[in-house]
């Protein structure tokens, strides 16, 4: 049988993002969840700024992922130039996370594919 761990999504927002070479790529920000599928639709990365101040919001497909609970953090796997390359938000002017043209953009800009993009 599978080891399964269950965590809160309000246990998850303020935790750290790495990537695979353990640089640190932010904090999560907010948990979206899809009411239709019941399931993550995009976490939301706060990147960049001096000590929260000038953040930049990015969404980041669940597919791009993962949680690491011995670090107790999240690890995206792309390097800080790929990141600091993908469309941003602020956190007043948050774009339709909905729009189909935006989430294709959002899963090309990270490497996954159509067949990912559909299960949500």
């Amino acid at each position: 049988m599978a080891n399964h761990t269950l965590l809160s999504a309000s246990s998850l927002e303020g935790d750290q993002v790495k990537n695979r070479q353990g640089e640190d790529l932010g904090e999560i920000k907010e948990i979206m969840i899809d009411t239709e599928t019941h399931s993550v639709a995009y976490y939301v990365l706060s990147f960049g700024g001096v000590m929260g101040i000038g953040d930049d919001l990015f969404a980041i497909p669940p597919e791009a992922m993962r949680v690491d609970t011995a670090e107790k953090c999240f690890i995206l796997n792309v390097d800080k130039k790929l990141l600091k390359s993908a469309e941003g938000f602020d956190k007043n002017n948050w774009p339709d996370l909905t729009d189909p043209k935006f989430r294709q953009d959002l899963y090309g800009h990270y490497g996954i594919s159509q067949s990912a993009q559909q299960r949500h």
